[in-house]
């Protein structure tokens, strides 16, 4: 018989403990690889402050906001660190980890020096590639094709692509094609968005030819009619506006995201997959009636009873305890100018196109008398004027005298959209509050600085990127925007903190559930990410991983 020996307890015990110590590195080794979580789901809503959840949080229902808020990781000071809050440039950074200055992305379109002077480019526009499977009476028909053409950085996706040599699924889905588009990154398998008229989703040939059956299926079931009459508008002419800016939008793109997901066997491949939902129906909606309306109050709380069942669905389908979630937005949103004034807050509205003919005809003054020459691309879209450098150029103007000009000019022609001395308003408000310029920077000193050394300098800096144009950066005074009335709706794309102030939250075993107070920012979301799942940050990535809220030691994603 063999002679078996028994080791001394002790012994035992620091086997026991150099045994462990050797697997700690292998249970916190790489996620992604070996499909663990199976599937990551990014939520982002189109124009979300991050205060509505404190806000709502005592109707919040189940486990749609609350997944986040009372399971979760939620950080309530997260800030973008940048002034291009729009939609293009959110989703980018979303997915990037980076900002404008990293990905390239400063508006929702802008004027292209190397692509013409005929219009503007979309951030997605890609003239190379079409849409496809149009309905015949498509108001797209004519449209260009779309892709990530303009975006200069990686994403969370495409490095989960390149780390698993292509096993990784990764899809977006919106409304908006950017919305869609820009998250996923270059690599993505799909990203679907609505034909603007009819509702069908759409997409582009940069990712196939045909949108996929279930996906045509999906188009001809009848949800899109369902949609028009929970929304109450039977027969819509513009799904996107009529439908859009109801909660029913909402509902209609996550049941999209289920097909998708059902379909397309997101979590099943062995690796990570990664989806990013963005849900377009707050901004639609947000954009005429405000933060403050019984609208968005409407539009909050019907969110978080779809955003439960759609968690619902997909812990019976997948199960939750093998997804991670995060949860935040594109940016938030000013208050109605005239709802604020009310208050005592110093908002008001220019009238940039007065603006833009007051400039024009004081530079044809000064510099081409008698003539009708256009000094400035056609806009307005605050913050950035941009100067149309072919007539600089028949006159000899330099960039730099050119740019200087127009910042000295820009205060006085914005002052002179005042309120006229016999203009009376209601006997509750105060007197009305003239326009100011808070700054006005070229692009040669964005470019070359010296900019702030400050929280505000950095700002600046990470919006800047160069598309060959002359521009100068208008930043009105808080609360104040670019408008023709008061009360005509509100905007974004300003550095103040109510465009820069978005949810961030996390959901998944790697998270340990807490309320979290402290500068973070979106740029940490991609990183956080995909350090976790132990791949690469993308390309231009700027974030840090937010430690604060991770399990020392999680046993590879469980």
């Amino acid at each position: 018989m063999p002679n078996h020996t028994v080791l001394p307890r002790a012994l035992r015990l620091k086997i026991a403990i150099l045994c462990l110590a050797l697997l700690v590195p292998a249970l916190a080794r790489a996620q992604a690889f070996i499909g663990k979580p199976k599937l990551i789901v990014i939520v982002v809503i189109d124009q979300f402050r991050a205060d509505y959840l404190n806000r709502h949080a005592a109707d919040f229902k189940g486990r749609g906001f609350n997944l986040f808020m009372k399971e979760g990781a939620w950080f309530t000071d997260c800030y973008y660190d940048y002034a291009n809050t729009k939609t293009a440039p959110g989703h980018s950074t979303i997915g990037t980890g980076a900002y404008t200055d990293g990905h390239g992305i400063e508006s929702n379109e802008w004027w292209d020096a190397a692509r013409g002077y005929d219009h503007q480019v979309t951030s997605v526009e890609d003239e190379r590639y079409q849409l496809v499977d149009l309905p015949p009476a498509s108001s797209s028909a004519r449209q260009p094709g779309a892709s990530p053409l303009n975006l200069r950085a990686t994403t969370l996706g495409d490095e989960l692509r390149l780390a698993t040599q292509g096993r990784a699924r990764v899809y977006g889905v919106s409304l908006k094609d950017r919305a869609s588009i820009l998250p996923t990154g270059q690599a993505a398998n799909g990203a679907f968005w609505i034909d603007q008229s009819s509702g069908q989703f759409t997409t582009s040939t940069y990712y196939m030819q045909h949108l996929p059956a279930w996906a045509t299926a999906f188009n001809h079931s009848g949800r899109i009619a369902q949609a028009e009459q929970e929304a109450g508008a039977p027969g819509a002419k513009n799904f996107y506006n009529q439908v859009g800016k109801t909660p029913a939008a909402n509902r209609y793109e996550l049941d999209f995201a289920k097909d998708l997901i059902t379909s397309e066997h997101l979590g099943q491949s062995g690796v990570t997959d990664l989806l990013v939902v963005s849900l377009s129906a707050n901004d639609i909606q947000g954009h005429q009636f405000g933060p403050d309306s019984d609208s968005e109050n409407k539009m909050i709380l019907s969110l978080d009873q779809d955003l439960g069942s759609f968690f619902s669905w997909l812990d019976q389908s997948i199960g939750l305890n093998n997804v991670w979630l995060a949860l935040t937005a594109d940016h938030g949103i000013a208050p109605i100018p005239g709802e604020a004034a009310k208050l005592g807050i110093q908002a008001a509205t220019v009238n940039m196109k007065k603006v833009y003919a007051a400039l024009n005809a004081e530079l044809n003054q000064r510099h081409s008398p008698g003539q009708n020459l256009s000094y400035l691309l056609p806009g307005p879209d605050l913050p950035y004027i941009v100067l149309d450098k072919r007539t600089y150029a028949k006159l000899n103007i330099s960039e730099a005298a050119a740019e200087d000009e127009l910042a000295a000019l820009l205060p006085d022609a914005v002052a002179a959209q005042a309120p006229k001395p016999d203009e009376t308003l209601p006997a509750d408000h105060r007197l009305p509050v003239t326009p100011h310029l808070h700054n006005v920077y070229t692009r040669l000193q964005l470019v070359n600085g010296p900019l702030p050394p400050s929280d505000w300098g950095r700002i600046l800096a990470h919006s800047v990127v160069d598309h060959g144009n002359w521009y100068v950066m208008a930043i009105l005074d808080p609360y104040q925007m670019a408008g023709a009335s008061a009360f005509a709706g509100t905007n974004h794309f300003t550095p103040w903190s109510y465009d820069r102030h978005v949810p961030l939250a996390f959901y998944g075993q790697p998270f340990i559930p807490g309320e979290y107070h402290g500068r973070v920012a979106p740029v940490d979301l991609a990183v956080t990410l995909a350090s976790l799942a132990g791949i690469n940050l993308p390309s231009a990535a700027v974030g840090h991983v937010l430690t604060q809220a991770i399990h020392t030691i999680h046993p590879a994603g469980q």
